[in-house]
């Protein structure tokens, strides 16, 4: 089976691409939130490569966030318009997740919390149990204040691993939680994405999980004198 897996949920657009039985390829194709430049371009280029055409994908898997408003929507619609074009299968997996997945495949376990960096002074977080053989979400995605996350971890008193461009964003709180590790990954990575998506239905359409409103409508919500989300 030919996968390809459009990652861009954060600050950074990548792509991996299986061709039959081969391992992954990947390629970071930004890390400056120039999804809309570059991520069509650097699909066309790696499927150039392996000496592949659109139409010979059997499955497109997208990472459908949460993450920033406009990275999502970027990689959601071109999954989408691609899935639609060519006529293959088309499925959603979620970038904390692939934190979880990339952290398990560099040998965490235990309890593992996944952060994305949300902006706005927040993070997207979820926790997983990573035993030998599986990865498994114990709780919801959700958005939290990295303080309150670093309280609770604190508070809380068991071992626990923090991963995610949000550890990076927020080490002041996070980093000092008395009994966490850390797995630096900066990126979701696109690789864990193709055994992950295996795992799924496919789907007619992806719709990008943005927890809260955009940036945007939260900056005029507030001239308007109202709280924003």
């Amino acid at each position: 089976m030919n996968v390809l897996v459009i990652e861009t949920a954060t600050r950074a657009c990548a792509v991996a691409l299986v061709v039959g039985d081969a391992d992954p390829v990947t390629a970071l194709l930004d890390e400056d939130r120039r999804h809309t430049e570059v991520l069509v371009e650097g699909v066309g280029a790696l499927l150039t490569t392996a000496g592949l055409r659109a139409r010979d994908l059997d499955r497109v898997v997208v990472d459908q966030g949460p993450g920033l408003f406009t990275g999502l929507r970027v990689g959601v619609a071109t999954a989408n318009a691609l899935a639609q074009a060519v006529g293959c299968q088309l499925v959603a997996v979620s970038s904390l997740e692939l934190l979880a997945r990339g952290a398990h495949a560099r040998g965490a376990r235990g309890t593992l919390v996944s952060c994305v960096d949300a902006r706005r002074g927040e993070v997207f977080v979820q926790t997983f149990t990573l035993a030998d053989d599986a990865v498994t979400a114990i709780t919801a995605p959700t958005v939290a204040r990295p303080r309150a996350v670093a309280i609770e971890w604190a508070t809380n008193g068991a071992p626990v691993t923090f991963t995610g461009d949000g550890v990076a964003r927020y080490a002041e709180d996070l980093g000092a939680v008395p009994q966490a590790a850390i797995v630096e990954q900066r990126v979701p990575p696109p690789a864990q994405g193709v055994a992950l998506g295996a795992t799924r239905e496919p789907v007619d359409v992806v719709h990008p999980l943005y927890l809260r409103d955009a940036d945007a409508v939260a900056n005029f919500t507030t001239r308007d004198g109202a709280t924003p989300r």
